[in-house]
């Protein structure tokens, strides 16, 4: 049994996944942040399953890119769950678990970073990187696509589809928890598996805090 949250956006989720076969997942809203509620949906999302923390053999957690506090409420959560059942857990980028949506050889997997800037990679049909992710302009990242049959993949592909060259779009769930479970199970039945204490954030960009003190 595999758990896996998304807290990474206003728009998060949770999924039960009993390998192979996804078992339960909750898509969640909260403008306002997940730190006061994650904890307790995570234990009806448990209770409606007859299962507990113990039975959970991984845990995984959307690392981002995404709103910051929202990375790491997701990180804290998994890492102490993991680490109070000693389980591995996967910390897996949202940019990858958009691929899991795709069909085509090559799925070019974008968010919105605001500030007239996309996140942006590619991933093969196995999910493996074809090219890293970035953060940058969207007309910078089109240019430096690889060649091949490929498809767009976004949560939201409003603000960017008029500036997309003609190929197929996939427009992917808000909930992503079920496809984070889906990459945590694949690393988890090749070994993968971290020690929680080593999951890690996967900002792409440096926060503003940060960024304000370099100045």
């Amino acid at each position: 049994m595999i758990l896996a949250v998304d807290t990474t956006s206003e728009f998060g989720s949770l999924a039960l996944m009993r390998a192979p076969d996804m078992i339960d997942e909750l898509p969640l809203h909260s403008p306002d942040g997940f730190a006061q509620i994650l904890y307790d949906h995570m234990q009806r999302l448990l209770d409606r399953n007859s299962a507990s923390a113990a039975d959970v053999r991984c845990f995984a957690a959307a690392a981002g890119p995404g709103s910051f506090t929202g990375v790491r409420v997701g990180l804290a959560a998994v890492k102490g769950l993991a680490e109070a059942v000693d389980r591995p857990a996967f910390a897996v980028s949202n940019l990858q678990a958009l691929a899991v949506f795709g069909s085509r050889p090559l799925r070019a997997t974008l968010l919105d970073a605001r500030r007239g800037e996309i996140y942006g990679a590619v991933y093969d049909a196995d999910l493996r990187a074809v090219s890293p992710e970035v953060v940058t302009s969207l007309p910078h990242w089109i240019a430096g696509l690889p060649a091949g049959d490929l498809e767009f993949i976004s949560t939201d592909l409003g603000p960017f589809r008029h500036l997309l060259p003609d190929a197929p779009v996939v427009t992917a769930p808000r909930a992503l928890a079920g496809a984070v479970a889906r990459i945590a199970w694949s690393g988890w039945k090749n070994g993968q598996g971290q020690d929680p204490a080593a999951l890690d954030a996967n900002y792409v960009r440096r926060s503003d805090a940060e960024l304000f003190w370099k100045e």
